[in-house]
């Protein structure tokens, strides 16, 4: 059961990470999402957009911490380190 909890884990932080990045272009910018993804790449800029989207799985991992769900709080982590992996090649 502890596999199955860590790959919770990781589609948790990939879709907290994602919500992150939707509600920072919709709240931040003028663009919408399909425009501010072509406009970031082509800046050179959509790396900077993934890390801030990520952030928001410092909060989910505490939470998941707090209610004793360890192997998910880890799924969260790895999930952060791939989207770090991701952000170092866009």
């Amino acid at each position: 059961m502890k596999k199955i909890d860590l790959l919770y884990g990781v589609l948790i932080g990939i879709v907290t990470a994602a919500l992150g990045v939707y509600l920072y272009m919709e709240f931040v910018t003028d663009y919408t999402i399909e425009e501010g993804f072509y406009i970031l790449k082509s800046q050179g800029q959509l790396g900077k957009l993934i890390a801030l989207g990520a952030i928001l799985n410092l909060g989910v991992f505490f939470l998941l911490l707090k209610l004793d769900k360890e192997m998910m709080a880890r799924g969260v982590v790895f999930a952060t380190l791939l989207l770090t992996i991701l952000t170092l090649f866009a």
